[in-house]
C-alpha cells in the first residue's frame, strides 16, 4: 500500500473506499486482485480495509485519527503543522511525540485537550490543502520539527523527506529563515548540516548520525563487494573501503519514494543496493560488524562495536591509521626533555 493510501486508511478510522484508492493510483484490475489474495478485506460493499490494519493499531494511526476529527469539527482556520504535518505526509514520525496534535493558527482561541496550539500572525508561508484538510508543506513541517524535537528524529525526517523528493536543502533552508528565530534557526541549522540524501531507513540515518557524532569516518557512497563466500545483504550495509570492514544493520522503517515504484532500472539499484561500485577492483572486506536495531538506542555501545572491528580489521592489514586529532600523552614532552639532556655535550648547558 502505497503512502497516500496509507494516510487516507489512517485520517478514515481504517477504512478506504474504491474510489479513495484509483485517486491513489490503484487501477480496478489490482483492487480486484488484492481483494481476491487477501491482501485487502471487504468490509462493506465499496469500502475495504487492509488486512494488516485490522490486526495492527500504532500510535501513528491514532493520532492521524485525532487529527482528522479535529481539523474536520474545528474552527476553519486550524492548520496541521509540526509532527501532525508530517503525519498527513506520509513520512516516518519515529521518535517524535505524538502525545499532542500540532496546528497553528491566526489567533488564540480554546481548543480541544491534547492540541498544542501554535499562534502565528501573519500564519506564513508555506500552507497547503490536501483531500481538504488544511496543512503546511514538507518543508515547512520539517522545519519546524528541527526547530522544536531532539536531533535523531528530525534528521530521520529530513533525511526522509530529502529521499522521497519532497523538499530540497534550498526549500528546507528557505523554510526555516522564514519561519525560525535565532536559536531555532541554528537549531534548524544544525539538522540540515548532518541530512543527507544517501540514508534509505530510520536505522540507517540513525547509524550515520552516530558515525558522524563519533567522528568515525563516513561510509562510502559505493556499495560493499560482495565476496563468493559470504552472503551480505546490499540494501542494509554499509561499506569502509579504507577499514575494509562492512557494517551491516536493520532496514527498519524503510523510507518511500514514488519513482521505486515503477522499478524503472536504475531506480530499482539504488533501491536494493545493487548500484555497481565507482571502484573497478575494490578490496576484499576483511572484517563484517552487525548492528541491530536495539543497539542504536546506546551509541557508546555502537562506537565500541565499530572501534573494534576497524582494528581488527587494521590488525590484519598491518597498516596503522593515526588519528591527527589525537592529543599527546602528557609525558612525552618531559621524555623529550630527558633525551635531549642525555645526549648533550658537557660543553653545552643544561
Amino acid at each position: 500500500m502505497n503512502p497516500q493510501l496509507s494516510v487516507m486508511t489512517h485520517i478514515r478510522g481504517g477504512v478506504f473506499t474504491r474510489a479513495d484508492a484509483r485517486a491513489c493510483g490503484y487501477p480496478d484490475p489490482d483492487i480486484d486482485s488484492l481483494l481476491d489474495t487477501g491482501g485487502w478485506r471487504r468490509i462493506r460493499p465499496g469500502t475495504y480495509a487492509p488486512h494488516q490494519t485490522l490486526t495492527l493499531v500504532d500510535d501513528a494511526m491514532l493520532h492521524v485519527r485525532r487529527l482528522f476529527q479535529v481539523l474536520r469539527r474545528g474552527d476553519p482556520g486550524l492548520i496541521a503543522s509540526h509532527q501532525s504535518a508530517a503525519a498527513l505526509h506520509a513520512l516516518p514520525l519515529w521518535g517524535l511525540d505524538l502525545t499532542h496534535i500540532h496546528l497553528t493558527t491566526r489567533t488564540a482561541h480554546p481548543s480541544p485537550d491534547g492540541t498544542h496550539l501554535h499562534v502565528r500572525d501573519p500564519i506564513g508561508p508555506g500552507i497547503t490543502t490536501w483531500n481538504k484538510l488544511r496543512l503546511t508543506t514538507p518543508a515547512r513541517c520539517v522545519a519546524e520539527v528541527a526547530a522544536t524535537a531532539p536531533l535523531a528524529p528530525s534528521v530521520a525526517l529530513t533525511e526522509a523527506t530529502l529521499y522521497a523528493g519532497l523538499a530540497t536543502h534550498p526549500t528546507l533552508k528557505r523554510a526555516a529563515t522564514q519561519l525560525a528565530g535565532p536559536e531555532e534557526l541554528a537549531r534548524v541549522q544544525r539538522v540540515l548540516e548532518l541530512a543527507s540524501t544517501e540514508s534509505a531507513s530510520v536505522a540507517e540515518s540513525r547509524l550515520r548520525l552516530i558515525l558522524n557524532e563519533a567522528g568515525l569516518p563516513s561510509p562510502s557512497s559505493s556499495p560493499p563487494p560482495m565476496p563468493d563466500d559470504q552472503l551480505v545483504d546490499l540494501a542494509c550495509a554499509l561499506w569502509f573501503p579504507d577499514q575494509r570492514t562492512v557494517v551491516e544493520f536493520e532496514p527498519r522503517f524503510p523510507f518511500w519514494s514514488e519513482e521505486f515504484d515503477d522499478y524503472a532500472t536504475d531506480a530499482a539499484d539504488r533501491a536494493f543496493g545493487a548500484t555497481p561500485s565507482a571502484d573497478p577492483h575494490p578490496p576484499d572486506p576483511l572484517e563484517y560488524c552487525f548492528i541491530s536495531w536495539h543497539d542504536l538506542d546506546t551509541p557508546t555501545t555502537v562506537v565500541d562495536q565499530l572501534r573494534s572491528t576497524f582494528a581488527r580489521a587494521a590488525r590484519q592489514t598491518g597498516v596503522h591509521l593515526f588519528d591527527p586529532t589525537r592529543q599527546r600523552h602528557p609525558r612525552s614532552a618531559f621524555r623529550r626533555s630527558r633525551l635531549y639532556l642525555s645526549t648533550a655535550t658537557p660543553d653545552q648547558p643544561s
